[in-house]
């Protein structure tokens, strides 16, 4: 079964909103964010203090579809709802 996993950068509710059209597509087995065990950690250096809150958060997502074709369907989807969203979207291998 293909694994489409992809980076959406954007807010919670860009993330929120492509989740939830993935859930609306037929034949889809599950869509699972994944947390991001980095994010959790503190950066103490000035450079940090430069980054504002209300920018972009990277949301890791996954998922699982039982052909090519539902995979490729999801990916022109996911880049879709991200447009739409005014997000980026990267497609990857692996997290």
């Amino acid at each position: 079964m293909p694994m489409v996993r992809f980076r959406l950068i954007g807010s919670r509710a860009d993330a929120d909103a492509v989740i939830a059209t993935l859930h609306g597509l037929d034949r889809i087995e599950h869509v699972e964010e994944i947390d991001d065990l980095v994010s959790g950690m503190r950066d103490d250096s000035s450079s940090s203090d430069s980054v504002s809150d209300s920018e972009g958060h990277v949301y890791r997502i996954e998922v699982d579809t039982p052909d090519d074709d539902v995979a490729d369907d999801v990916r022109a989807r996911a880049e879709e709802a991200a447009g739409e969203a005014a997000a980026g979207i990267e497609f990857v291998d692996e997290f």
